[in-house]
């Protein structure tokens, strides 16, 4: 399953560092290592596990490798493993959402 993949991401203190960085800013390996004191290989794994669960892609430009976070893959499974959690919670926040509407118009 795509959601035991996110998960055992999310697991890992550094890579959701790297996720919290890549939040901000598209950054290179380079980069992404310099702000841990750890090997370039350490950082390497952690960037593959993150790229095999689909939270970060990466592109080639020129000698350098950047990576990004897709935002939507996160959100998306986050969201569903809540709504598999809560089933109700959907209907209950677009309920919410019309009861706060009522009393704003009241």
């Amino acid at each position: 399953m795509a959601a035991d993949k996110v998960f055992e991401a999310l697991a890992s203190r550094p890579r959701r560092e790297i996720l919290a960085y890549l939040s901000a800013q598209e950054l290179t390996a380079g980069e992404i290592a310099s702000r841990f004191a750890m090997s370039a290989p350490s950082i390497s794994r952690h960037l593959s596990v993150l790229e095999a669960s689909g939270l970060v892609s990466s592109e080639r430009q020129g000698q350098f490798i950047v990576y990004r976070l897709n935002r939507d893959s996160l959100v998306n499974t986050l969201t569903g493993f809540a709504f598999e959690i809560c089933p109700k919670a959907g209907p209950l926040k677009r309920e919410s959402r019309k009861l706060a509407a009522k009393k704003q118009g009241a």
